[in-house]
């Protein structure tokens, strides 16, 4: 049997790594993935056996088992997954690997419908029922928040039947919708004036960061011609997927289309609130401000939408080479602490990241968590940009998180997704302001100061504004059928609002809502990069403040994974993300940031 892949891919940029999935599987048709199917559908099925209608008669003891095997099929259904979708985003044009995911995600569904009752069941113990098997055993009290989560979906639950269908209809319901939009988003080809050959979805969007600004325009022209061309199945997509979550959304008596979200990410909605609030108040202070001195510094009275990521005129481009970058980013997190740099080490030596852009590979950047006793996996797209670098040092600090809370087990693993920014922005914050100590010019720490700030105001201000782009449509999908023309009016307004007046539109730029994947795969979860960045702000200033035993906190945190609420992992730092003025904290440190650009002219 061949191994999926081969150490690394040569590049201009170096040796970049591949991914080794061996961790995994060793290959799609090795014996242990036939073994662990079989194991599943007979497990499933036992466990059914076991405890369906017989949950709210088990002791303490009896419920802890319980959870425990619960949380074994967890783990064997979760690597099936992992080995199947990290292969697909390897390759998503390569038919084989499409077919495998799709079977394996159809195996997984069918044999994991007998668990359907589980959580059913469990929100139907009363409280005092519940209180009591935690106070029994300090086992089974340690999965409290698991149990406060899946109650928290108590009013919103539906009879076991419809539950069922539900689950066993998934894979051609959303994951449908999504596999068309990923496989639709991988085999599109831009044709850009100048370049011989077509491009594919990234190297276009990377055109759009290019020092040339005749590059950056026809980039831009390029995705807004195929973009528009398309609009009429994206359209569709977005109709479905939101038309399909406001039935469920309504069949489960949720409040409003961000509730789910909310519950999912064990957050209140009046603290996402206080944050959306304050940072669309602060548009005006930030980008509209900062994006008007970048025209300045461009000499331009007028910026194009191409001109929004273009390098500053007096940013000298160079490629950053892969060992370059990886030096930079574990120089700062060994500055930091020698822990975080040795829990990053594996990434690079040990076939923990797949780096390279090659063909069919999915775009974008992530890092996968995959299973607590296996590791995770980044994904980059790296192209020796500074923007590169710093998204080497944000999907390293998820990967970090993700080592630490694996200690947690499975299911108290996984951080909410109000948390699962920190480590990553913090990482960034950490390699950022090691660069900047080592500017040795004033020019130097310029360009880094306003790539810092373009790097927060894409992560704050363009998430929020993305944010209230999801919050209209599906409002307005609410209503009825949404034209491609009505959906682009409504990105439309977003942009203009949170970007300021110094911008003017191409015709086709109203189309761009159309490639952001947050849409389709996780609604709502883009407010997560602005929690994550205005609490980082937060952190980082407390660090600042009071150095001392900061790093043992730190650790403790991120190790906690899913296993506390925000408001208790927090507290030690002395922050309070339900108080509205912790978001302007963060928010003035991007302020005085481009307080200190405004200064040097």
């Amino acid at each position: 049997m061949a191994l999926d892949q081969q150490s690394s891919t040569k590049t201009e940029f170096g040796d970049l790594p591949d991914w080794d999935l061996s961790a995994l599987y060793t290959a799609p048709d090795a014996p242990e993935i036939k073994r662990d199917f079989e194991w599943l559908e007979q497990e499933c099925a036992a466990f059914a056996e076991s405890y369906e209608g017989k949950l709210a008669g088990l002791d303490a003891d009896a419920m802890l088992d319980c959870v425990r095997r619960y949380e074994k099929i967890d783990v064997v259904a979760g690597r099936l997954m992992s080995y199947a979708g990290l292969r697909y985003y390897q390759n998503t044009v390569d038919p084989s690997r499409a077919k495998f995911m799709s079977d394996a995600q159809d195996r997984v569904t069918v044999a994991t419908t007998p668990l359907v009752f589980f959580t059913l069941e469990m929100n139907r113990i009363e409280d005092a029922a519940f209180e009591a098997l935690l106070d029994a055993n300090a086992d089974l009290a340690r999965y409290r928040t698991v149990f406060e989560r899946m109650r928290a979906m108590r009013p919103h639950q539906l009879s076991d039947e419809l539950e069922k269908f539900l689950h066993d209809q998934s894979t051609v319901g959303a994951a449908a919708w999504n596999r068309l939009f990923d496989e639709t988003m991988a085999g599109l080809e831009f044709e850009v004036e100048g370049e011989e050959e077509p491009l594919g979805l990234e190297a276009t969007l990377n055109l759009l960061t290019d020092p040339d600004r005749a590059r950056r325009e026809a980039g831009a022209l390029a995705l807004a011609d195929v973009f528009t061309r398309n609009i009429k199945l994206f359209a569709r997509v977005h109709n479905t997927l939101a038309k399909d979550k406001e039935i469920e959304d309504r069949w489960r008596k949720m409040p409003s289309p961000q509730h789910r979200r909310h519950l999912a990410n064990h957050v209140e909605p009046e603290v996402v609130e206080a944050l959306r609030n304050a940072v669309v108040a602060a548009y005006p202070r930030l980008s509209h401000r900062y994006y008007a001195l970048k025209a300045k510094w461009m000499g331009l009275e007028k910026l194009q939408i191409w001109d929004r990521n273009a390098p500053l005129p007096m940013d000298a481009p160079r490629k950053i080479s892969w060992d370059e970058a990886r030096e930079t980013v574990m120089e700062a997190y060994s500055g930091f602490s020698p822990k975080l740099a040795d829990l990053a080490a594996p990434f690079f030596t040990e076939g923990w990241i797949d780096a390279a852009v090659k063909p069919g590979k999915a775009p974008g950047a992530f890092a996968h968590p995959t299973v607590t006793d296996a590791h995770p996996f980044v994904m980059l797209n790296y192209l020796g940009k500074p923007r590169d670098v710093m998204t080497l040092a944000h999907e390293l600090g998820h990967g970090v998180h993700q080592r630490l809370a694996a200690g947690q087990g499975e299911l108290l693993a996984s951080t909410p997704l109000t948390l699962a920014e920190t480590a990553s922005v913090f990482g960034e914050m950490l390699t950022f302001r090691r660069m900047l100590a080592k500017a040795s010019t004033q020019e130097e720490r310029k360009v880094l100061l306003a790539g810092k700030v373009e790097d927060m105001i894409n992560t704050v201000v363009r998430q929020i504004a993305f944010y209230d782009f999801e919050s209209k449509l599906h409002a307005a999908r609410h209503e009825g059928e949404l034209t491609p023309e009505d959906i682009n009016a409504l990105w439309m307004s977003v942009q203009a609002e949170s970007l300021g007046p110094v911008f003017e539109y191409m015709e086709g730029y109203e189309s761009f809502w159309a490639y952001i994947p947050h849409f389709v795969h996780s609604p709502f979860y883009v407010y997560a990069y602005a929690f994550g960045d205005g609490l980082v702000n937060a952190l980082y200033a407390a660090f600042e403040a009071a150095p001392e035993g900061f790093q043992d906190k730190y650790f403790a945190m991120l190790a906690a994974g899913g296993s506390r609420h925000h408001s208790e992992l927090l507290a030690p730092f002395g922050l309070d993300a339900t108080d509205p003025a912790f978001w302007d904290k963060g928010l003035s440190m991007i302020e005085g940031f481009i307080e200190e650009l405004e200064a040097m002219g």
